[in-house]
């Protein structure tokens, strides 16, 4: 079975080296050693991930990231790439796969669409069927829990994934698989994606999810 996660692991870990420490990213306030850190925290440290979900727990997820941050940015990046410890509740078999290709996917734009190279990535078929496979509980989790009006995601072939259960006119976001990951989990305002719906519902949703700026 094709591991693509494996795969968006080592497109990230390229990604990070060629960027350096220093390097701006799409997630808010982060450079990209803060989101290399970030990612040895969420697989090799289960005690402080927690706070990543968990308000209370904020303060130790920060510290422990912090703690990450301070080495040397190569040893990050190779920790990374070099996967979960045996420990980890990542290295259990299917887990990696099943928890790490959309992150993984996401946080690899995150490093390449804060550069000067912001077009869509070019995702091969197999890839953009896994992840369109995982795309309906992701976006259920993050821009269909904020979204205040219906909302269906739908590829260009036509297959769609209403991922919301509001009541009123929807809004349709098109895009292929990819681009509707970055809309689902927050980076709307840099995916490759058409919006359409009522007006007033389109308004309303932009005021709560990153949407491309109106054309």
């Amino acid at each position: 079975m094709a591991t693509y996660a494996r795969a968006e692991r080592e497109r990230l870990a390229d990604l990070l080296v060629a960027a350096g420490p220093e390097a701006p990213t799409l997630c808010a306030g982060w450079t990209t050693r803060d989101l290399a850190a970030h990612l040895l925290l969420r697989e090799r440290r289960p005690d402080a991930a927690v706070g990543i979900q968990l308000g209370p727990l904020a303060g130790w997820t920060a510290r422990v990231q912090r703690g990450y941050a301070r080495r040397p940015y190569e040893e990050l990046v190779r920790m990374f790439r070099t996967g979960p410890p045996r420990f980890s509740p990542f290295a259990l078999p299917g887990a990696d796969e099943a928890a790490n290709l959309v992150e993984y996917f996401v946080h690899a734009e995150d490093v390449r669409r804060a550069g000067p190279d912001r077009t869509p990535e070019q995702v091969a078929a197999p890839l953009a069927d896994a992840l369109w496979r995982r795309l309906p509980t992701a976006a259920r989790l993050e821009a269909g829990r904020r979204s205040p009006v219906p909302l269906v995601l739908e590829r260009p072939d036509g297959r769609s994934a209403a991922v919301t259960r509001r009541s009123g006119p929807a809004v349709h976001v098109t895009g292929e698989p990819g681009e509707l990951v970055l809309f689902a989990l927050g980076r709307g305002a840099r995916a490759a994606v058409t919006v359409v719906g009522p007006e007033a519902a389109v308004a309303a949703l932009r005021a709560t999810v990153p949407l491309p700026p109106p054309r």
